[in-house]
């Protein structure tokens, strides 16, 4: 709908001297912008990251490239989800302009608008039958590849987070009084309603669709079982959940709001009377953002203090990426492939950092 805006409006910012900035300093690239950076995704062919920001930008960046990220006007308003697209070169976007966008280097495409309401979460899924999926309040709109609508999913309150399985199968949603299963293809919609009291701010499917689990309002998580109904809580943590990332191979379930990365073993029946794995902690410093690596047992988190580390779930590991001082991590995504790391902080501060063997 619109061109992109060229003029590149951060600046390269590595000035990366502490010994946690090894990594970020000799293979990252990192910059600085004047918004808030709301969430970062890669498009699905791995070809750019993107950063949407509280500015209503999107600024795209095309890996192993030395150019300036582009910046795209995405929304009137603010960036409130980015996700990658079911196609490759594009991202999807939502935002409190009611807008759900398709953003690629070269353009705004518009995909279906709702004046005065805000488009909260946005999904794709890339696969053999490809489709979109974003929240307005009540409602998960699907669309096509094409941009078609193919249905909408109503719920009994605001949808508060999307996810959906390993082959892109189901769609989540998370919302007051539990969650909701529904599959992307059926011709008849009917819901699996997942029925637990409370306040329901997120939520997470592990790949074999085995398991649903959701972040709590009052500092705790709730998960079912979906072979049996069975349901699991998970409590103790300092603070709200707002991040749940799936390893790669369903064993573990890595989680932020608390001083470690707080990981639930889902390698057998569940966490049902097993301890979590807690890693990385120690440092008083509560972790805001994880996302595990998409084929490696491997997590990603950022803190309050804008550190940023690797830690394997075996070992614990630890592998610094970037030190601590430039804001709590407000986003974090790896690139398909598990090259490329990308992370944006709530002050603008936003880098990519590249994983390859050497």
């Amino acid at each position: 709908m619109s061109a992109a805006d060229t003029t590149p409006r951060g600046v390269d910012t590595v000035e990366a001297t502490s010994p946690e900035d090894t990594l970020l300093r000799e293979r990252g690239r990192s910059f600085t912008w004047d918004a808030f950076v709301v969430a970062c995704a890669f498009d699905p062919g791995g070809r750019f990251a993107a950063w949407g920001l509280g500015d209503g930008t999107v600024r795209l960046l095309t890996v192993g490239e030395k150019n300036d990220p582009l910046t795209l006007p995405a929304h009137e308003g603010a960036v409130l989800a980015l996700a990658p697209d079911c196609t490759e070169g594009g991202v999807l976007a939502g935002g409190d302009d009611g807008r759900l966008a398709r953003v690629s280097p070269s353009a705004v495409e518009e995909i279906a608008t709702w004046p005065g309401r805000w488009v909260e979460h946005v999904l794709a899924w890339p696969g053999k039958s490809p489709w979109r999926a974003a929240s307005v309040g009540k409602t998960v709109h699907v669309f096509d590849a094409a941009g078609a609508r193919r249905k909408s999913l109503d719920h009994p309150s605001t949808v508060t987070g999307l996810a959906s399985d390993g082959r892109g199968m189901r769609i989540a949603a998370s919302h007051y009084g539990g969650a909701s299963l529904w599959f992307a293809a059926a011709k008849e919609d009917r819901p699996l309603r997942l029925a637990w009291k409370g306040s329901h701010i997120g939520i997470a499917v592990s790949r074999d669709a085995r398991f649903v689990v959701t972040a709590m309002q009052e500092n705790a998580l709730h998960g079912w079982r979906i072979e049996d109904g069975a349901h699991m809580r998970m409590t103790g943590y300092l603070g709200k959940t707002k991040s749940l990332s799936f390893s790669a191979d369903g064993r573990w379930l890595a989680t932020s709001g608390a001083e470690s990365i707080v990981c639930w073993p889902f390698d057998q029946a569940g966490p049902m009377g097993r301890a979590p794995l807690e890693l990385a902690g120690g440092d008083m410093v509560t972790v805001t953002h994880v996302a595990c690596h998409p084929e490696h047992a491997v997590v990603a988190a950022g803190y309050a203090d804008g550190l940023v580390l690797l830690v394997e779930f075996a070992s614990g590991t630890v592998l610094p990426v970037a030190g601590p001082g430039r804001g709590p991590v407000s986003a974090l995504a790896w690139s398909p492939d598990g090259r490329w790391l990308a992370w944006g902080t709530e002050t603008g501060f936003a880098a990519l950092v590249d994983f390859a063997p050497r």
